[in-house]
């Protein structure tokens, strides 16, 4: 219809911001970390989106998306993903490619809401009023005063009642120092709060089942990534055998990835990112599959970008409220959540699409591209 309004521009950018202190899990350490914004306008309205992957996401959303979802139908959001997802067909979806489409698609969802001037919780229609939020950091390269200091900041002090730490440093070839920060992060927490362990998938298919028995005695009740998620049916065997709710999903990109993972039943509560599997209308397509074997889905990091889908799936257990990325989205936005009592409330204060506002200012100074 001639009357339907259509995006007008898109474009990108580059922000990278050092690590508070060098981070690392089991498999991977980093110093840095950097955030692709996307924007898109329509009329003097604009939409932003995100993800946390390389600048080289930039240029995908730049050469390739950019031509497409200019002149698209504004309000269209799951036909712009559509026409997204076939035009990088020939570049290779999963990846860079999933986590452009994915900027793009939390930003046209930004749009919609902000056209119509509706919280985007209140637009896809809340399942409930606030979201659980757990703790999460803990990285292998923190010294056991720095794992308290946070781990206390969460629970005693914002009074999130869940939190994790990182386990499987170098590849599972510290396990006893994995049991010992455990035990440490048990008696700083105490007994009433939930205590989890994400692995990164750094341990042998033996070696998870024997730490995740031992972890048992420490109260753990969520084990991450126990071993590589490539693997589905050794995550299925490892489910089977320890007490623990054993959960990945992070590194999904493609909707049929996630069908896969729940097939094998290779997981009790599937993470997804939407910063990576196509954005906001495939995460809720996700929650969607989870529901419909009665397995419950947790958002992974980046957590602003998430909070109105969870609220609006009635299958959200939680959002990952992630040290790394919550320090970031504080730095580059305004319109942030308050995670204060163990939930965040996204659109009750009323401001319209995601409810955050880029503060160029103190964004400029990590602007690199």
């Amino acid at each position: 219809m001639s009357d339907t309004p259509a995006v007008e521009r898109v474009n990108s950018a580059v922000f990278t911001l050092s690590t508070d202190v060098p981070e690392a899990d089991g498999t991977l350490s980093w110093d840095s970390t950097t955030l692709v914004l996307a924007t898109v306008r329509c009329g003097d309205v604009t939409g932003l989106g995100y993800t946390y992957a390389p600048a080289a996401t930039a240029r995908v959303i730049d050469d390739l998306l950019a031509e497409v979802v200019v002149g698209a139908p504004a309000l269209d959001v799951p036909r712009v993903n559509e026409t997204m997802h076939r035009q990088v067909r020939n570049a290779g979806l999963p990846g860079v490619a999933a986590q452009a489409i994915a900027a793009v698609d939390i930003a046209l969802w930004d749009l919609k809401a902000r056209l119509l001037g509706l919280p985007l919780v209140r637009l896809l229609g809340a399942a409930r009023d606030d979201v659980p939020v757990y703790g999460s950091g803990g990285f292998t390269t923190y010294d056991e005063a720095r794992q308290e200091r946070q781990l206390r900041g969460w629970v005693e002090e914002t009074g999130i009642p869940r939190v994790k730490i990182k386990i499987a440093e170098s590849w599972g070839r510290c396990e006893k120092r994995d049991r010992q920060r455990v035990a440490r992060a048990r008696a700083t927490v105490g007994e009433a709060a939930e205590l989890y362990v994400d692995a990164n998938g750094g341990y042998s298919s033996k070696q998870a089942v024997r730490v995740g028995r031992a972890l048992a005695d420490e109260g753990v009740t969520w084990f991450e990534e126990p071993v590589s998620s490539d693997h589905l049916h050794a995550l299925s065997t490892i489910r089977d055998q320890v007490p623990q709710d054993v959960t990945a999903g992070e590194y999904g990109y493609t909707l049929p990835y996630f069908e896969h993972m729940l097939a094998a039943r290779a997981v009790d509560c599937l993470q997804a990112d939407a910063t990576r599997c196509g954005g906001i209308t495939v995460w809720l397509r996700v929650a969607a599959l989870a529901q419909a074997r009665g397995i419950e889905v947790s958002a992974h990091c980046a957590p602003h970008a998430h909070a109105h889908a969870a609220a609006a799936v009635p299958n959200a257990r939680h959002l990952e409220w992630f040290h790394d990325h919550v320090r970031i989205e504080r730095i580059l936005f305004d319109g942030v959540l308050d995670p204060t009592g163990g939930s965040v409330a996204p659109g009750a204060d009323g401001e319209p699409g995601l409810g955050l506002t880029l503060d160029a200012g103190r964004a400029q100074a990590y602007r690199v591209a």
